[in-house]
């Protein structure tokens, strides 16, 4: 989980959550719990109502549920962020199936926290969501990194653009970045500057193809161009 002691969060403002999801017991609760951490709520019941209440809301935070009648978490995670283009969705789900994950980071989730976390856990991803910070629980990552290690071959190395682009030092900085390690602590790994790595994680992005660091580090993953960490992710914030 990312701490979010040094985050950048919106000032003077009480952050804006909206929970989605089918069932109005857990919506309830959610509610209850949030409030009193001081949160500004909203709900919605499915991924339909979720892109409407997102136009009017605008909210900071969409906790959105992955499996839901209708119109899934996934597709509404899209659809919510072109109706709200400055929101952050973190899929809040039961489910730690690895594929369904990649296809949440896929539609632009800012990342994946399981039901059964610590409120406290909640909390923090919540606000480093806002930050623009990027989760996952360390039982998704687990998957994750399984089905990868499963299923993923040499030759998948070779035939990725990506892969040919990146330098030696670039491929460092990527590896580091997928297990978890922000820009200060890769700097002191590589023994280089954090404005250095910040160069380097901006030309990764480029590269690569993706928009933010998560994407980075699930892209290099399921495509073989680092070595897959052996313990929980958590991928530090935006350069």
């Amino acid at each position: 989980m990312v701490d979010p002691t040094n985050s950048d969060q919106p000032r003077g403002q009480r952050l804006r959550v909206l929970v989605v999801d089918d069932s109005e017991l857990f919506r309830t609760g959610m509610r209850t719990l949030l409030a009193s951490e001081g949160f500004d709520l909203a709900d919605s019941a499915s991924g339909e109502a979720a892109i409407r209440r997102a136009r009017s809301f605008l909210p900071h935070v969409v906790l959105m549920d992955v499996r839901m009648p209708g119109m899934s978490g996934i597709e509404a995670t899209r659809l919510v962020l072109e109706a709200a283009p400055g929101t952050a969705v973190m899929m809040f789900t039961g489910s730690s199936d690895c594929a369904e994950m990649l296809e949440a980071v896929r539609a632009g989730a800012s990342g994946y926290l399981l039901k059964d976390a610590e409120l406290t856990d909640i909390i923090k991803a919540i606000r480093a969501t806002a930050a623009g910070h990027s989760a996952i629980a360390p039982q998704v990552a687990g998957a994750l990194l399984a089905n990868v290690r499963e299923n993923l071959v040499a030759s998948q190395r070779a035939s990725q653009p990506g892969a040919l682009a990146l330098s030696r030092r670039e491929r460092q900085v990527l590896a580091l970045l997928a297990a978890g390690c922000d820009n200060l602590a890769i700097a002191r790994q590589l023994y280089i500057s954090p404005s250095t790595v910040k160069n380097h994680v901006s030309r990764l992005l480029e590269k690569l193809g993706v928009d933010n660091r998560v994407q980075a580090a699930g892209y290099a993953i399921r495509h073989g161009l680092v070595d897959a960490p052996s313990g929980p992710v958590a991928v530090a914030p935006a350069a």
